[in-house]
């Protein structure tokens, strides 16, 4: 069976970073891999720099949206592969990571529903601060003690369609919704390897973000809710003193 795989990247307003997401790309496309593109109406160079490398790109789409989830949404359904990835505007897909997909989909069950990797997080200027991600483990994911790395994690396009879409009414986290709402039916394979390196920062690093999971997970009730309080106040104070420490870093120039 030949196997395919879609990328989706969402834009908007993403000429700093998106150059970049291409170009470490575009030297791994073939004919097994199909990039897709949904930009959410740019007002900056964003859609002169998909039209200048449009020869690579399989679908592009430009038109408002509400938020990156329903970018994501319309891009899965343009894409025509089994498998699909998610990158962000600011992403960069080290060489060789899809070869590894590729390998990993070849040996692996067909019950494997989704395969993940390591993410390097990096500052702005590129320097690690740590690396994310580790094999899905479905109890640890629902009691909130596992945090799973999704950029350049690969899922199966049936999973949207037996499982429905993003919901779109959580803007930040709704990757983290997917998951809870279908977690207890997927089956996942680990890439040991570094396949993506993100940026710090972002809503998905921020104070909002760590509502909406609140919010989540008290709509999908996989903990019971006292649990997911104390969950809720003790994030914020873990994300509350990485602020603190990230100011004092800054400020004497160590990071």
């Amino acid at each position: 069976m030949k196997i395919k795989i879609s990328i989706i990247v969402a834009t908007y307003n993403a000429q700093k970073y998106l150059q970049n997401c291409l170009d470490s790309i575009i030297p791994q496309l073939n004919e097994s891999i199909e990039l897709i593109i949904i930009d959410g109406g740019s007002k900056d160079e964003t859609i002169n720099i998909i039209k200048s490398n449009q020869q690579h790109i399989s679908c592009f789409v430009t038109e408002p949206d509400k938020g990156i989830y329903d970018a994501w949404n319309k891009g899965i359904q343009k894409a025509t592969a089994d498998w699909i990835m998610f990158l962000g505007s600011d992403d960069v897909l080290l060489p060789n990571a899809l070869h590894s997909y590729m390998e990993m989909i070849r040996n692996c069950e067909d019950e494997i529903s989704i395969i993940s990797s390591k993410v390097r997080v990096v500052t702005f200027s590129g320097k690690q601060i740590k690396i994310i991600g580790e094999k899905w483990d479905w109890h640890k994911y629902k009691t909130g003690t596992y945090s799973l790395a999704h950029p350049g994690m690969l899922h199966k396009k049936i999973l949207f369609e037996k499982y429905g879409y993003y919901d779109i009414q959580f803007r930040i986290c709704s990757d983290s919704e997917f998951f809870l709402r279908t977690g207890k039916y997927l089956k996942g394979a680990f890439v040991d390897a570094i396949s993506v390196n993100m940026q710090e920062g972002g809503m998905s690093d921020s104070y909002k973000a760590i509502v909406e999971s609140y919010f989540i997970r008290k709509k999908n009730r996989t903990i019971p809710n006292y649990c997911n309080c104390i969950r809720f106040f003790w994030r914020c104070g873990i994300f509350s003193a990485s602020k603190i420490k990230r100011k004092i870093l800054y400020k004497y120039g160590k990071n």
